[in-house]
């Protein structure tokens, strides 16, 4: 009766294992394909680019002359009615004039290269969005193929416990083995059950973000991973730091950051200059009198403590662009490194997991598992060494995705092809 029920419970979850595998069958899409539907699609990014080409329409604005003004004036004399006394006095006229505000020289130019680092601005912060986005679908594809492997060994591994499981029942019911070591495989095989129900969730939540991040429908099918696989870095350090002020996103940010303070700064300091306004007025009087004609010069002079106080305003606001970009420079140099000696490190554990503790790992299990076929040991050794090689396997696998996500984002702080 206990073994027709324990081998039923091991046949049951065993086919819980392989039908998540049936489910993901398909075939496999590039991560590059992935990328280049989102940078498309993704509406983060369409946004962003809309608010830079909008930013790009202001220099024109700015730099245009002050709208003209058109006037048309009605003089009086003896009464207030319109046209009174336009027959018999010289000082009653009808007037047409037009005036137009003439800015310092410079003053509009200055306005203008502001407006222009904005959009630059607003490029470069579209272009960091673009990373970003780039960096998350590469992460989320990575840890999708790291759970499809380790899905894999698990039911590979929960095979192997399962004919292990037969082969204890088989011998306890013959009075061989021992009740104790069937139940602790029993143990170990709903384990597995509990990692692959948990492997499942993770998937899940992987699959959504990654399909918001392409703009697809929540119910498309699933994103099939490329498996991992080693990629050797090629760069030195020295060289990866290099390409970060050239390259990197954040850096760039911060640079138009400056260059737009700067520019800020500049037009603070010519706002100081005064600006003028030219009219001129056409003022018809009756048929007996003449006309008159008015020329109008104006000038308008900025008040001292405003314009200083502005240009206070833009040196400081300057000098934290450029601390803050200082900061940013050394902090994406400390995250460019951090990444190198992750990937560095990790390629290291990868080859000592796949040259040593794996096939070192696997021969000791066969040679458990002879030992105990020819009945000649406990079942407990085996265990255990079963459970070695899966722990290595997902040790080597949990290497593999940090190596390769260090790379990922050592292209996103570098702007370098390494994967």
């Amino acid at each position: 009766m206990k073994v027709a029920m324990y081998l039923t419970a091991a046949l049951v979850m065993a086919t819980g294992i392989s039908a998540y595998a049936q489910e993901m069958t398909g075939m496999p899409t590039p991560l590059a394909t992935l990328i280049s539907e989102a940078q498309s699609s993704n509406t983060q990014i369409s946004a962003a680019d809309h608010a830079w080409k909008a930013a790009t329409h202001v220099t024109q604005q700015v730099t245009t002359l002050p709208d003209p003004q058109f006037t048309v004036q009605s003089y009086s004399v003896g009464s207030p009615k319109p046209f009174a006394g336009f027959s018999n006095s010289d000082f009653a006229y009808i007037g047409f004039g037009a005036s137009q505000e003439l800015p310092y020289a410079g003053k509009l130019r200055l306005k203008g290269e502001v407006a222009n680092r904005e959009a630059d601005m607003q490029q470069t912060q579209a272009d960091l969005l673009r990373s970003s986005i780039t960096d998350q679908v590469k992460v989320l594809y990575l840890r999708l193929a790291y759970f499809d492997a380790t899905l894999t060994i698990l039911g590979r591994n929960d095979a192997v416990l399962k004919l292990l499981i037969e082969t204890g029942l088989s011998r306890y019911s013959l009075g061989q083995g021992s009740q104790a070591d069937v139940l602790k495989a029993q143990i170990e095989h709903t384990k597995i059950l509990r990692e692959v129900t948990m492997h499942h969730q993770e998937m899940g939540q992987l699959q959504a973000g990654l399909k918001e991040l392409l703009h697809r429908s929540q119910t498309s099918p699933d994103i099939i991973p490329y498996p991992l696989s080693l990629t050797p870095l090629q760069r030195t350090a020295e060289e990866l730091q290099n390409l970060v002020l050239g390259h990197n996103p954040a850096v760039s940010v911060g640079e138009a950051d400056v260059h737009m303070q700067d520019a800020r700064l500049k037009s603070a300091q010519r706002a100081g200059k005064p600006n003028f306004n030219v009219g001129y007025m056409f003022q018809q009087t009756g048929s007996s009198y003449s006309d008159y004609y008015m020329l109008t010069v104006s000038m308008q002079l900025p008040r001292r403590k405003r314009v200083q106080a502005g240009i206070a305003e833009a040196t400081e606001s300057l000098e934290q662009s450029r601390q803050e970009l200082d900061s940013q420079v050394q902090q994406q140099l400390a995250e460019v490194q951090k990444q190198y000696i992750a990937a560095t490190n990790t390629a290291e554990l990868i080859t000592e997991y796949r040259d040593g503790l794996l096939p070192q790992a696997r021969a000791a299990f066969q040679a458990e598992k002879a030992t105990y076929q020819s009945s000649k040991q406990a079942f407990a050794p085996v265990l255990s060494s079963l459970l070695d090689v899966l722990t290595f396997e997902h040790d080597y696998q949990q290497a593999l995705l940090d190596h390769e996500t260090a790379l990922a984002h050592l292209e996103t702080l570098t702007g370098a092809q390494l994967r």
